[in-house]
């Protein structure tokens, strides 16, 4: 399973959609970078293969961020699951 994370701007809250084959996970990052590059402010509509009856629809210019990983556990090799960024609270 491939999964798609968007990062909105004034958001914190990461929204994600997941993809059954890695042609298709590419082929919707793929668009979603376009989109972004053109600054056209197009609502983007994603479906999530995991969950059929999930629908996330968002506006291109709001998106700071994507990202695409293959999800093959719940947890990556640090024990943290992945992301942008991870905040630590090492003293």
């Amino acid at each position: 399973m491939f999964t798609i994370e968007l990062t909105l701007k004034h958001t914190a809250m990461p929204l994600s959609v997941q993809k059954k084959e890695q042609e298709a996970a590419e082929a919707l990052y793929g668009s979603i970078v376009n989109e972004v590059r053109s600054g056209s402010g197009q609502w983007l509509e994603m479906t999530c293969d995991q969950l059929p009856n999930k629908k996330v629809t968002v506006l291109s210019s709001e998106v700071a961020a994507v990202q695409i990983f293959e999800k093959a556990g719940t947890a990556t090799a640090s024990g943290r699951p992945p992301g942008f960024f991870a905040l630590t609270a090492d003293q």
